[in-house]
């Protein structure tokens, strides 16, 4: 497990530097390891002191009568790349290192391992984690709080406040905020299942932790804090698997530039835009939270809640200024208020006063009694208007607010369907209020001081759930495009070749129309004259624009000319733009001068989509409306490729949501279908060209299904290397796809799996026969749902792989259809050693290779993958499987007594 066995499952701690004097972080680690009874030997390490809080000491790593499971560096961080060193010749896998400011030292001395391995280091911590690599050690840090194990009662850490027991897992970055997550984490009894600092994250970082962590039965939550993520592809394919089976929250720091700027000095990790992290965390399944008083409404919401079935709130309350507050707040982060249905109403106004508000919220007045707060809550658990329940209580000196608390907790927990809905509470004021939220705390409801942060609370769950859907969505293919990638990469090529590297819309409008994208014609025009003429001849109105490849930015020299609608109109501006390059560029080169009809934008709306590199995460994709000053951080939204019609339609609609893209009203409305069809076109061009450093299309003129590319320009980049590399998300791999003959005669074709897949998939299943899934899943499946069926299809290409094998049978109108006949898959573990397969072919379709032409297409996959081995599992009833594992190689371990068969497949020369 990469020494994450040793740093979450130690038998045995040195602590090196510890301290007999108060106050020192070797003394406080050594007090909070006693403190918290781990059961394993602690093993001091100094030369100061013969023993340490009564605890026998060492005076130097050698002399350690043990190898220990970890080590805790509290030294000063100039020891810290020797005491690796030393830690590494002793045997030790996995140290946390505690010293911050380890990147600011002036170099040392170039250790035995630098000069026998050659290496230029540029850091103390990249010496350090060169030497840590070198005898298979892992690092936590540079620049850690500490580890926390409340389920092994141990406390390596110098926090002043221990952790409870409990069951989420929290790993930061930050020092500072573990212990104000630790202090608030204690006033409210939450608990930790993990609660580890990952400092600098020079080694171990988010994404093993995460594959780690949501295998943990101990584990229900996940919290991340995060300045910086330095793999992307990793972090998001690990977020991704974990998110499937464990709720993850993220705060993620450097929101705004500065703050950027700020998180990259504290952890020295790159920059990126925050949009960008934004997309990522929701492609992921996460939900991100934006500060600490967020997160601790989340984490408290977490705590409590089961798993939200919808967005309609209904709010009870006996104050209707405050409910009108939550509104707000509701209206404000687009929650759903519940609609309550003429029964409900009708229920409500026999128990209720007159004057009620006969609608949601439910206002049952200000002198309402614990008996009306409890009859009007029960007429709401026996409905079905609503997903989630809010519970406010103003200070009444009719309704006790202790006692209302404890009899609404007493009605909720005898309720037979109160764990239908999410439960919310919201009792205003301090002192008496402060207990009855406790009450509910205590009885597994959140409880809130304020309506906002009630609501706050229940748009993260609304949020959380929305993320999760997108992660499980089927998407909806639009058919076949008409790319030509071969012709666009020759053009690049060329371009590249002639050290051209900035197109303008003439340059760039080939490119996309060999993508199937709608451009407006242009021409270039040599001199004034010359434009004159192509207007006379294309017809006015006009533009008359700037070509130059010194003048990035055409407004700075005014260099676009609109609406021109005479000869003169077209040479005299045509002559003011020269004019002004002269004046305020004299150097700059000029290629001429662009001429389009003016396209006729009366009733359209104007996007501007935009390609972005990213420091993390690579090519990203902009959406938002055409602006002359427009701010990538604010006026965009960001979608990750590679894009699918569904993964677009979640773009469009998140820019409409936030405002990016406003809706109008206009003859023709905006075809969000047409919308998310060009953006996938743009995902699949930057994935098929890697040349393509940027791309900014503006405007893209919208009317109704209509796209026109009005202006676009480009960066190109000569590149080298995997193409796919780049990416933040690997993308379909169409180079596995391939042609093979069945014994019969059929041709038919393998290739990965697609998330469009699912109605074939399902097809696929309902033609193996009961006892064949019982030998491939070892238990009675029944019939997959949506969720079984979107794991199956929606998989991540770097670390898993499916192969279909497809071919045409005629529907019932007789036409061809694709259907799925076989499927086999690998799920490769996250070190890329070891890779479980399975097979499953179509029942009326055995014994015509198929199963032979599968296992050899996974082998040949996990072979150019560069695993090690390959396992897969059966019954020892299924002979055909077990005969065919013989003959391709798998050592075969019938194990009769258990009713399974263990099959191995050596790969690479293991």
């Amino acid at each position: 497990m990469n020494g994450l066995d040793k740093l979450l499952k130690p038998k045995s701690i040195a602590v090196i530097g510890a301290s007999d004097s108060p106050h020192r972080t070797g003394n406080v680690v050594i007090r909070n390891l006693l403190s918290g009874h781990f059961h394993g030997p602690i093993m001091p390490v100094t030369p100061k002191y013969d023993a340490v809080a009564g605890v026998l000491a060492y005076p130097t790593i050698q002399s350690l009568p043990r190898t220990p499971d970890l080590a805790i560096l509290c030294t000063n961080a100039h020891r810290n790349v020797a005491i690796i060193e030393e830690l590494g010749k002793k045997g030790v896998k996995v140290a946390i290192v505690l010293a911050a400011g380890m990147n600011n030292l002036p170099q040392h001395t170039v250790s035995d391992v630098d000069a026998e391995n050659n290496q230029a280091i540029e850091s103390e911590e990249s010496r350090m984690f060169a030497i840590a690599q070198h005898y298979g050690m892992r690092i936590v840090g540079p620049n850690s709080m500490g580890l926390i194990l409340p389920w092994l009662n141990l406390n390596a850490s110098f926090s002043p406040i221990p952790a409870n027991k409990g069951n989420i897992a929290f790993i930061s970055q930050s020092a500072a905020v573990c212990t104000t997550i630790l202090d608030w984490a204690k006033n409210k009894k939450i608990g930790f299942s993990t609660f580890l600092s990952l400092g600098d994250a020079c080694d171990i970082n988010f994404a093993e932790l995460l594959d780690t962590l949501c295998r943990d039965s101990k584990t229900e939550a996940i919290l991340l804090y995060v300045d910086s993520v330095k793999d992307a592809r990793r972090f998001m394919s690990a977020a991704r698997a974990a998110a499937r089976n464990r709720r993850i929250l993220v705060v993620k720091s450097g929101r705004t530039q500065a703050g950027s700027m700020a998180a990259q000095i504290h952890t020295g990790g790159d920059g990126g835009l925050d949009a960008v992290y934004d997309a990522a965390i929701r492609r992921s399944g996460m939900l991100r939270v934006h500060n600490t008083h967020e997160l601790f409404a989340a984490v408290e919401t977490l705590a409590h809640s089961v798993p939200l079935r919808g967005e309609r709130l209904a709010i009870l309350t006996n104050g209707g200024g405050p409910a009108i507050m939550a509104v707000d707040a509701l209206s404000d982060r687009g929650g759903k208020l519940a609609t309550l249905s003429e029964d409900t109403i009708n229920q409500l106004s026999n128990i209720l006063p007159s004057c009620w508000s006969h609608s949601n919220p439910i206002d049952i007045i200000g002198d309402a009694d614990i008996e009306r707060y409890e009859k009007a809550v029960r007429i709401l658990l026996d409905s079905d208007d609503f997903d989630a329940l809010l519970l406010m209580h103003s200070p009444s000196a009719i309704a006790d607010g202790n006692e209302t608390a404890k009899r609404l907790v007493h009605l909720l927990q005898s309720h037979p369907r109160t764990r239908k809905f999410n439960i919310l509470t919201n009792w205003a004021g301090e002192n008496e209020a402060t207990s009855a939220r406790q009450i509910f705390a205590d009885a597994g409801y959140p409880a809130y001081r304020t309506p906002e942060s009630a609501v706050s609370a229940f748009m993260h769950l609304v949020e959380y759930r929305r993320n999760q859907k997108q992660l499980i969505e089927t998407p909806v293919s639009f058919g076949e495009t008409n790319a030509s990638p071969k012709l666009v990469n020759a053009m690049l090529k060329e371009l590249l070749a002639q050290n051209v590297h900035q197109l303008e819309t003439h340059d760039v409008r080939p490119l996309l129309e060999s993508y199937g994208f709608n451009t407006l014609p242009t021409w270039i025009a040599s001199d004034p004259a010359e434009a004159a003429h192509i207007a006379e001849q294309i017809g006015y109105p006009v533009a008359v624009k700037l070509r130059s490849p010194d003048i990035r930015h055409k407004s700075e020299v005014h260099g676009v000319m609109l609406h021109l609608r005479t000869a003169a109109e077209v040479a005299n501006g045509a002559q003011a733009i020269l004019d002004r390059v002269s004046l305020n560029y004299p150097s700059a080169r000029i290629d001429g001068l662009l001429v389009q009809q003016m396209a006729n934008r009366s009733g359209a709306q104007e996007l501007r989509i935009a390609v972005h590199h990213d420091a993390i995460f690579g090519p990203v994709i902009l959406l938002g409306e055409d602006a002359a000053e427009w701010d990538i951080h604010k006026d965009a939204a960001v979608a990750i490729p590679p894009l699918n019609m569904a993964l677009a339609r979640y773009m469009v609609i998140n820019a409409i949501k936030t405002g990016k893209i406003r809706q109008r009203r206009l003859p023709e409305q905006l075809d969000i279908p047409a919308l998310c069809k060009l953006l996938v076109q743009i995902s699949q061009l930057i994935i098929d060209c890697p040349e393509i450093a940027e791309l900014d299309i503006h405007p893209l003129l919208a009317s109704g299904e209509e796209l026109t590319v009005i202006d676009a320009s480009m960066t190109i980049k000569p590149f080298t290397g995997d193409k796919q590399a780049r990416l933040a998300i690997r993308p379909y791999p169409k180079e596995h796809e391939q042609t093979v003959e069945l014994k019969d005669g059929r041709s038919i074709l393998l290739r990965p799996i697609l998330p469009e897949d699912e109605p074939k998939h399902a097809s696929f299943i309902s033609k193996v026969s009961v006892d064949d899934l019982y030998r491939r899943f070892f238990s009675d499946v029944g019939e997959f749902n949506h969720e079984a069926l979107a794991n199956f299809t929606q998989i991540d290409y770097d670390r898993e792989m499916a192969f279909v094998a497809t071919t045409k049978e005629k529907n019932s109108e007789g036409k061809d259809d694709e259907v799925i006949i076989g499927v086999t898959r690998a799920l490769s573990d996250p070190n890329n050693e070891e890779a479980e397969f399975a097979i499953l072919v179509r029942s009326d379709l055995k014994g015509v290779g198929l199963g032979r032409i599968l296992m050899e297409k996974i082998i040949d996959y996990c072979h150019k993958r560069g695993l090690q081995r390959m396992t897969g599992m059966t019954m020892p009833s299924n002979r055909g499987m077990i005969m065919l594992a013989q003959k391709v190689g798998f050592h075969v371990d019938i194990q009769m007594e258990d009713g399974v068969v263990e099959m191995l497949l050596a790969l690479n020369n293991e």
